[in-house]
């Protein structure tokens, strides 16, 4: 079952639907869609519209859990002598990814010194608190993960939406962007939000996957 969650990864976006949500089926799915949704509402009243100064922060949020996960993965693999069935390279990427998520909207928003406090504070404070939720329940870990990237496809797609309407403008795409996803020369903000809302869609499946994988400490 490890294995066909970390293939999940590789799987075209392209018919996915964007508004695919795993249903809570205990009180511990139920906490986390909880904490994630207190942590949307956050996000909904500090920064309102300002999608590319919400991704700032969210994203480096969303850039902390693979590297914890595939840390504690690796440990566990040492300590067991074990496998760990491409649990650690996946999570890994997925940490890796999520960084050039920061960085290309550090491009395209430009944070304040306080937009750039605030980050640091972010990552401590989610860092410790999540770091600690792993090693007490990777299962629920991973849950809030998944319930987390649902709410950033959601994000994502409401910003396309107001690209689309004229009110945020579609500027061109930083270099960063261009070279990561290797997009074309003259891609746009929009061809960027489609290609991060794209790495999303996989993180969500992916984390949804290894909590379903998973049975609970």
């Amino acid at each position: 079952m490890l294995n066909d969650a970390s293939k999940i990864i590789n799987i075209s976006n392209n018919d996915v639907d964007l508004s695919k949500h795993h249903t809570p089926i205990d009180y511990r799915d139920i906490i986390a869609l909880g904490f994630v949704k207190f942590l949307r509402f956050f996000a909904d009243v500090f920064f309102a519209k300002r999608y590319g100064h919400r991704a700032i922060v969210l994203e480096t949020v969303a850039a902390v859990p693979g590297m914890v996960g595939g840390m504690l993965q690796h440990m566990k693999c040492l300590r067991r002598m074990s496998e760990d069935n491409g649990w650690i390279r996946t999570l890994l990427d997925e940490a890796e990814n999520e960084r050039m998520h920061l960085m290309t909207f550090i491009e395209i928003a430009k944070p304040n010194w306080f937009e750039r406090f605030l980050v640091l504070a972010v990552q401590g404070i989610f860092f410790n608190f999540f770091f600690l939720l792993y090693l007490l329940s990777p299962k629920t870990a991973h849950r809030v993960v998944g319930y987390f990237e649902e709410e950033a496809v959601k994000s994502y797609t409401a910003y396309l939406q107001e690209i689309d309407k004229g009110t945020h403008k579609n500027v061109a795409a930083p270099q960063i962007a261009i070279t990561y996803w290797n997009l074309p020369a003259k891609a746009r903000l929009r061809d960027v939000v489609i290609a991060v809302r794209d790495d999303e869609i996989n993180h969500r499946d992916v984390n949804h996957g290894y909590a379903n994988s998973l049975s609970y400490n």
